[in-house]
């Protein structure tokens, strides 16, 4: 679900020539795009269907929030960290074999996703599937840039982003059915007949290509980012279950904010940094991924509990909930064109500042809604709002991005921003959910003030769970309807504090836009 919101600068990344291009035979063109369109669908399909699996899952594994927003971190925490690197390793050893690998890590992980007998397993496999998908996601872009002539890259960019757009359309519908009338393993499963094909086509008809690259990997700042952001990502997600004060969560915490610092403190060392951070030295490029930070994490955290609410309090079914979402990719698609004319006319910032104030009312717009009523009436509007305020912000930031930078730096300063985009999510899901969880417990506390202890006991046991908790089974009818009303009533309570955070992290990107955007129409290269 969160994913259907498409990252920023992948057609940047697609536009810089990687070193060592050959463009192959038109012949094969069709194959690399079928190939490349394929495997990255994965990805997105992946993404975007999990979430609404993630009710049905669940309950079926008996797990608390934390344990269903480690199901989403542990793939993000993977992917985020080594994107940068997987998109290095093509360059080195190959760009179709790394591809590949990664396609079939993918593929292996998401059968093991399928058949997890527990939640454990579950998040395993899902930090494996990152790990595959930081393989192939650069290097199915980096295929396309080295496969194609530059007067042929637009037309295979377009058919790439228009394949991409129907995916995270109509991927979460599919997956919504596939939970609805089989089992929430079916959305992984989808997976492995793709990565067959995909696989095929690579070897049949793709040629390999490199970019001869001879300077060292960066894994010791690979490791870094890794360790430093599993742990302060660790520490907060736990710490809904265990509390701060345990030490387990402190101490991860600790880890999380030394480590980050010696990571920047490596990257000024290391003779081929992951990160170059003299590309920070241009106002424009920290100002766009300071905005792409704060927005993405307004996306991400917030629409990691629409599935929830939609699901589990508002009753949609999951192929609805799935649904939901489709105004607002319609829209970034059909306006996209339309809001990358707005950089020539009045250049970047103007945007970047207008598209987050109308993405941060859209979030807002989701604050109102109570439990039940048209979804027409309730949460359309605020997936029209947001739609036109990511439409006008994804083009021109993107070209913030390529501007800000000497072109020959065009392909990792739209890495970095990638990156950046997704790091945003993994930590706003983790922060948020504190959020969500605080939030939810005050209101049923005022909630319930009466309640007898046993039933209490019982039911502070389920608390972690949210919206799926377990009502005691001694309960009488007309309690449990009770119950049922304050949890769900809670659940709101917690999404609408959710929602109004989003909406303050997209308000405040606008502000860096202000603050940091060049203003010209076409900012220093």
């Amino acid at each position: 679900m969160t994913t259907a919101i498409r990252e920023p600068c992948v057609e940047a990344f697609i536009h810089s020539i990687a070193s060592g291009a050959s463009p192959c035979a038109k012949t094969a063109q069709r194959w690399v795009l079928a190939a490349t369109t394929l495997g990255s669908s994965m990805a997105f399909i992946d993404s975007t269907v999990v979430n609404v699996a993630l009710p049905a899952l669940q309950g079926e594994l008996s797990a608390d929030v934390a344990d269903v927003q480690w199901v989403i971190e542990a793939y993000s925490l993977l992917l985020s960290a080594m994107l940068l690197v997987g998109g290095s390793l093509g360059d080195r050893y190959g760009r179709r074999r790394v591809f590949v690998i990664g396609v079939a890590v993918f593929a292996a992980a998401s059968a093991w996703c399928g058949f997890a007998p527990g939640i454990r397993q579950l998040i395993v496999a899902r930090a494996v599937q990152g790990f595959g998908a930081a393989l192939l996601v650069p290097g199915s872009l980096a295929i396309i840039s080295s496969s194609f002539r530059e007067e042929d890259r637009g037309r295979a960019i377009g058919t790439w982003s228009g394949f991409s757009a129907i995916t995270a359309a109509i991927g979460p519908v599919i997956g919504g059915w596939a939970v609805e009338h089989f089992s929430w393993r079916a959305v992984f499963f989808i997976n492995i007949p793709i990565a067959v094909v995909v696989i095929v086509i690579c070897y049949w008809r793709v040629p390999e290509s490199s970019g001869n690259g001879k300077g060292g990997l960066d894994w010791s700042g690979a490791t870094l980012i890794t360790i430093g952001l599993g742990a302060l990502v660790y520490g907060l997600v736990e710490s809904s279950r265990l509390g701060f004060g345990h030490p387990a969560v402190a101490i991860s915490l600790i880890t999380g904010f030394f480590l980050l610092p010696l990571f920047i403190l490596l990257e000024t060392r290391v003779r081929n940094p992951m990160v170059p951070l003299d590309l920070f030295r241009s106002r424009t490029f920290t100002g766009a991924n300071l905005l792409t930070l704060l927005l993405y994490a307004a996306l991400s955290g917030t629409l990691f509990f629409l599935p929830l609410n939609l699901i589990q309090v508002q009753h949609f079914s999951p192929t609805a909930a799935g649904a939901a979402l489709l105004p607002l990719i319609l829209i970034i698609f059909v306006l996209s064109r339309w809001s990358g004319g707005l950089v020539g006319k009045y250049g970047a910032r103007l945007p970047l500042i207008i598209g987050p104030i109308i993405a941060a009312v859209g979030l807002a717009l989701f604050i109102p809604p109570k439990i039940g009523g048209s979804y027409w009436e309730t949460f359309f509007p605020a997936a029209i709002v947001l739609g036109i305020g990511m439409a006008i912000s994804v083009a021109p930031l993107t070209t913030a991005v390529m501007n800000s930078v000497a072109q020959t730096r065009v392909g990792i300063a739209s890495g970095i921003n990638n990156a950046v985009s997704r790091v945003g999510g993994l930590l706003a899901i983790a922060v948020l959910g504190i959020v969500m969880l605080q939030t939810f417990n005050h209101a049923l506390d005022q909630q319930l003030p009466d309640l007898p202890s046993p039933v209490r006991q019982s039911l502070d046991h389920q608390r972690s769970k949210l919206a799926g908790a377990d009502l005691p089974r001694e309960v009488s009818s007309g309690q449990r309807i009770h119950l049922h009303q304050a949890i769900d009533y809670s659940f709101v309570a917690g999404f609408r504090a959710v929602m109004f955070v989003g909406a303050l992290l997209a308000a405040g990107s606008a502000v860096v836009a202000f603050w940091l955007i060049d203003s010209k129409r076409k900012t220093k290269g």
